[in-house]
């Protein structure tokens, strides 16, 4: 069982600037050839200026910072029994290229359920204005427990 002492322990934040490249790379990966993620021109005319990121983007920004928790000695996690249960995702604010994004994690909750524990990680994202742009929340589970 993991020490629910933990709960709302925070990690030192991360930064990411977002790149046009990695973020079209991405909307190509994925399949998304929505034009907003792709072609400049759609941006001009925009509210936000440029174009944007695809929303699913965030799970390379938003939860940079999760492995911290893998890797915390405190938490002492068996990582051989991990996995990646769910991840969920507020978006406040668009994201666009050229901005830079300071991300900060927590353990939001730890819990029991038959043999196994559950950590969640939630992570909120800021922009370079101080804008808050996304939350992530992903539950780890540590199958058998500890």
């Amino acid at each position: 069982m993991i020490d629910h002492k933990y709960i709302g322990k925070e990690y030192p934040p991360d930064e990411y600037e977002i790149g046009r490249e990695k973020m079209k790379e991405y909307a190509r990966a994925v399949g998304d050839m929505n034009p907003c993620y792709h072609d400049r021109a759609f941006g001009a005319s925009s509210e936000y200026g440029d174009n944007i990121a695809p929303p699913v983007f965030a799970s390379v920004y938003n939860l940079l910072g999760a492995a911290k928790v893998f890797v915390d000695p405190e938490l002492n996690l068996n990582f051989l029994m991990l996995v990646h249960g769910e991840q969920e995702f507020e978006w406040l604010k668009p994201v666009k290229p050229g901005d830079v994004l300071t991300t900060t994690g927590r353990i939001a909750d730890i819990y029991e359920k038959g043999s196994n524990d559950f950590v969640v990680y939630e992570a909120r994202s800021v922009n370079q204005d101080g804008e808050l742009v996304t939350i992530g929340r992903a539950t780890f589970v540590i199958r058998g427990g500890n």
